[in-house]
């Protein structure tokens, strides 16, 4: 599975999904089709996160249908099915294996960025979890993998050798600053670096009736602007970054997106 070389030190930034009903007459004109929103969407941002994947293996023309949608550049990371990182069992190689495949299109056109593993904040730093990593990056060797962890155990100099001798690269993240969950953590530990932005509503992070309640926060530019070091030093060691906002609620996502690419554009 070999993808076609990106230009180098490239920044990408987007958003976690583009597919939202509730960024109708916020990004999206109203009444905009479900059809038509990538292609609407790609006309100011040349990356986005695949979330669906999460919840239903995608299937390679599904795919192949989205990367027709854009123009050529533009970069789709996917976030691996569930059962590679919240479930455990017996289909663990035959879904990488499926994963794999529905992946091709995107590997042909150049247009992977990268498989997004975002673990829950169960998933502790110990030699079991230490071991499904190595088992996933051996189902998937060819493929980019960046890791996300929520739990702090991870925060430490043995890990970053760790992900780096296996090739796996850290997530950076913005969340709030609440004990146990990993803080504004910036690592470099494979050639694509990657930071996805959650919001730091701390009241719902834990207590939410809807899970969109977590992610429902726009950054200030001073908030946006702590994370300027940080992006230039990824993108200085980096063959590719990505940036993703996730806080997504009325497409607050995209607000922050744009609000960042002007911030580096002044820098």
């Amino acid at each position: 599975m070999a993808a076609k070389k990106v230009a180098a030190n490239q920044i990408y930034i987007g958003t976690s999904g583009y597919s939202y009903r509730d960024w109708l007459g916020y990004f999206y004109p109203p009444g905009l089709a479900a059809k038509d929103m990538l292609p609407y969407y790609a006309r100011e941002f040349n990356f986005t996160e695949v979330n669906s994947s999460y919840y239903a293996l995608p299937r390679p023309q599904n795919l192949e249908q989205m990367a027709r949608k854009v123009p050529d550049g533009f970069i789709f990371a996917v976030k691996a099915y569930r059962t590679l990182t919240h479930e455990r069992g017996d289909s663990l190689a035959g879904d990488s294996r499926q994963l794999r495949q529905a992946l091709q299109p995107l590997v042909d056109r150049g247009q992977l960025g990268a498989v997004l593993l975002q673990f829950p904040f169960s998933f502790r730093n110990n030699q079991a979890n230490r071991e499904h990593l190595i088992k996933l990056k051996d189902l998937l060797p060819d493929v980019p993998l960046v890791v996300e962890f929520r739990h702090n155990s991870w925060v430490n100099d043995a890990i970053w050798d760790f992900l780096q001798h296996h090739d796996l690269a850290y997530t950076c993240v913005d969340e709030p600053a609440l004990p146990g969950l990993v803080g504004p953590v910036v690592r470099c530990t494979a050639a694509v670096a990657y930071v996805r932005f959650h919001g730091r509503n701390a009241a719902k992070w834990w207590q939410h009736e809807e899970a969109y309640e977590r992610y429902d926060y726009l950054y200030t530019p001073a908030e946006l602007k702590e994370w300027l070091p940080g992006i230039a030093y990824l993108a200085g060691r980096a063959r590719q970054v990505f940036v993703a906002f996730n806080n997504h609620y009325h497409s607050q996502a995209v607000t922050n997106a744009r609000m960042l690419k002007d911030l580096l554009a002044g820098v």
